[in-house]
Order: C-alpha cells, then sequence, then structure tokens
C-alpha cells in the first residue's frame, strides 16, 4: 500500500515533531507544511526536504492526512479546509477553546465523511497501555502531572494545558462513564490564569479519582496509581515505568505479603505511536487512538472544571 501523504498545519515547538515523524515513518511521505510565520514553515520545511506552503487550503489539496499543531484558538479555522477537502486530521488538545467550536468541528468531519482525531498523547504512552491492558475493575485513580513554568501555552490555563491530559486517562482507564459529581480548587500564580488545580471526581460506576496539574512546579511528575480490588498499579510515565503490586498468599508467615511486579515497558517515542495508529486508522476511514467526540468530552470536563473553580474564586472575593 501506497504511505499516505502527510501535512502539518503549525510547526512551533510540537508542530516540528509531527513533521518529523511523519517523515520518518514508513506509513506516511511528508510532503509539507504551513505556519503562519512563513520563515518558520521554510525552515522546517526545508530540514525534511519538503515544500513550504503559503496557506492550508493549498496543503488540503496535496495530502491525504494532516496534524493541526496551531494554538487552539485556530483549530477550528485550521482544521476546516482540511477536512472540506476530505483530509483526515488530527488535532493538537484540546479539540478547540470551547465546546461549541468543538461541536462545530466534529459536525464538519461527519459531514465530509472523513476521520478527525484529537491529539491526547497520553493513550499512547506505552506504559498507560501497559497499566490498560492489566486493569479488570479500577476503583481509585490517583494522578499528579506537575510541570516546570514554561513561557509558552499561556493562551489557556493549567486544565486545558496539562489536566485534560489525566481527565481523558481516567475514562480511558475507567470506560466512557458520566460524571457524577466534582469538586474543584485552583488559583492563578505566576499568570493571569489559573495555574495549580486539584479536582475531585466520582463516576457514575462508583469509582473515583482524585487530580492535580500545576506548571509552577520545581521538578517534572507525570504519576498515575490505580487501585482495584486486591492490587494497585504505580506507572511513572515520565520515566516510562509500571509496578502492580498484589497480594500474595501468606506462606509459612503469619500474614500475607505484597509482591511487587515490575512491568516490562517497551521504549517507543508516543508521538510515534500516536501518528502511526492516526494514518493506520485514517487508511481504514476511522479516527484513531482518541475520536474527535472523545476529545469534546475531555474539553467539556475541563470547562466544567474551570467553571468550579472560578464560581469559588468569586465567592470568596
Amino acid at each position: 500500500m501506497k504511505p499516505l501523504r502527510a501535512g502539518v498545519v503549525g510547526v512551533g515547538h510540537l508542530g516540528q515533531h509531527h513533521a518529523r515523524v511523519y517523515h520518518e515513518l514508513d506509513a506516511t511521505r511528508l510532503v509539507g507544511v504551513f505556519d503562519t510565520d512563513r520563515a518558520r514553515a521554510e525552515e522546517i520545511a526545508g530540514r525534511f526536504g519538503v515544500r513550504a506552503f503559503d496557506d492550508p487550503d493549498a496543503l488540503a489539496r496535496e495530502i491525504d492526512i494532516a496534524s493541526v499543531a496551531a494554538p487552539t484558538v485556530a483549530h477550528e479555522q485550521a482544521a476546516a479546509p482540511l477536512i472540506d477537502r476530505g483530509v483526515a486530521v488530527l488535532v493538537e488538545k484540546p479539540i478547540a477553546p470551547d465546546g461549541e467550536a468543538g461541536r462545530r468541528m466534529i459536525a464538519r468531519a461527519r459531514e465530509a465523511g472523513v476521520p478527525l482525531a484529537v491529539g491526547h498523547i497520553e493513550r499512547c504512552q506505552p506504559a498507560i497501555r501497559a497499566l490498560r491492558e492489566r486493569l479488570t475493575d479500577p476503583r481509585y485513580l490517583e494522578i499528579h502531572r506537575l510541570a516546570p513554568f514554561k513561557p509558552r501555552s499561556l493562551d489557556v490555563d493549567v486544565i486545558l494545558d496539562l489536566m485534560i491530559h489525566d481527565l481523558d486517562l481516567c475514562r480511558f482507564l475507567i470506560g466512557d462513564v458520566s460524571i457524577r459529581h466534582l469538586d474543584a480548587s485552583g488559583t492563578p500564580a505566576l499568570t493571569d490564569r489559573i495555574d495549580i488545580a486539584s479536582v475531585r471526581l466520582r463516576f457514575d460506576n462508583g469509582a473515583a479519582a482524585n487530580l492535580t496539574a500545576s506548571r509552577i512546579s520545581l521538578e517534572a511528575v507525570r504519576r498515575v496509581r490505580v487501585f482495584e480490588p486486591g492490587r494497585y498499579a504505580s506507572c511513572d510515565t515520565a520515566r516510562g515505568s509500571l509496578a502492580v503490586f498484589r497480594i500474595a498468599p501468606a506462606g509459612d508467615g503469619p500474614l500475607p505479603q505484597v509482591v511487587m511486579d515490575q512491568v516490562d515497558v517497551p521504549a517507543e517515542e508516543p508521538l510515534r505511536i500516536e501518528l502511526r495508529d492516526f494514518a493506520a486508522a485514517a487508511a481504514r476511514g476511522e479516527s484513531g487512538p482518541c475520536s474527535g467526540e472523545e476529545g469534546l468530552r475531555a474539553l467539556e470536563l475541563a470547562l466544567a472544571i474551570r467553571d468550579a473553580i472560578r464560581a469559588e474564586q468569586e465567592e470568596f472575593r
């Protein structure tokens, strides 16, 4: 089968890596890139020996699949000409700055009959995939995602920047279960947007999750712990490690023992997994690792958490 012709709209910090991976994959052939910064587009295009296009519509005429890694506020505008030309699109998370824009994008893709995926890349972490394969009845999740402050992605708050990864992970690990209750708190610190936040979620199936996200930490932390009857798992996606703890029979001693099984997690770049899976799904007419609808659900939950924090802040002013 011929490689799918691929393009990237937005080749900044993240988009450049989309271009690199499309260039490296056997299943895709990078055709070109577009960026509103023409010099940047030419720089990345030159790096991979492809064309820097003048606009997304011109790029759309030459490709089969595309990544949109433009700023969140530009996702809908950037994706529209691609979708209208029948190009399968993977848009970086969050799908859009608000639910209305996200729903328009999904409706547009559905009407055009083309796949729309969202880049919730944590689903493609090898350690997370190994964790999911081993879960049987997750009852409680504890997730910490902390990052040092960086002067980028400041067009959104920490909920849409970092926590949204873990809001999607909750449903990825627990299942597509509705939220019964949420209790959230957070505050701005170094910016005028919420920089640190925590939330407790209760799901309709009785499971619960505690999530903390910060973009003002001294160190990077990405840890997921999942508890279920008889065992729990601890996953560090920054290190790519997974350990499962279980109760073993007491044997000769008076008490049962806790045994740790260290899982052998393959080392593979998550973005490579994501784009490889996206290309394979697009060839079948499917969306891939995370559909537009799943991305929208993560966005709507993130916005509900942000609204809850803002309401609390107003109450105590």
